[in-house]
């Protein structure tokens, strides 16, 4: 199965931060506001989960949320997410069905941290999920701007540059 048959099967839509991506689960157990941290502006759905697609020559774009989110791969072959922890590390992780080329099925990007994600060079294409707890809500999703991330980690600015569209 190629990319344009995938996207055409789940009816996924085009993501704001790069790629195309379907909701198909928004937990209806939520969880009051007063039992988030305080950065939460409101109530949220205990859990969300999406199905996400990106072909080579895309990007996920730097971003962040206000939740961890939890990494799936399905089909396709290996996508990059790149993790830049509050503290300045980069972190790469290979999602995959690789083990021995070190991916893995599921990895965990922790709330607050900026993440991006392509395709692996030679990859056509990664479907992949992401499950958020607490669940996704737009309103903890912030996308980055290459010019305030690259003074924040000019470490990275290369890859910034890279992986923001603003």
């Amino acid at each position: 199965m190629d990319a344009q048959s995938l996207a055409a099967f789940y009816q996924l839509q085009p993501h704001p931060e790069g790629g195309y991506y379907r909701e198909t689960y928004r937990s209806h157990l939520t969880l009051p506001a007063n039992s988030l941290p305080a950065d939460f502006n409101g109530e949220r759905n205990s859990s969300t989960a999406i199905y996400f697609l990106l072909e080579q020559g895309n990007f996920s774009a730097f971003h962040r949320i206000k939740s961890d989110e939890v990494w799936h791969f399905y089909a396709g072959q290996a996508l990059l997410v790149y993790v830049i922890h509050p503290e300045g590390w980069l972190e790469i992780i290979r999602l995959g069905n690789n083990i021995g080329n070190g991916e893995q099925f599921q990895a965990v990007v922790p709330a607050g941290c900026w993440f991006a994600s392509m395709p692996a060079p030679a990859t056509a294409f990664s479907f992949v999920g992401c499950t958020v707890a607490p669940g996704f809500d737009f309103h903890d999703f912030e996308l980055a701007y290459a010019d305030v991330l690259a003074k924040e980690y000019p470490q990275h600015e290369s890859l910034i540059r890279q992986l923001c569209r603003q």
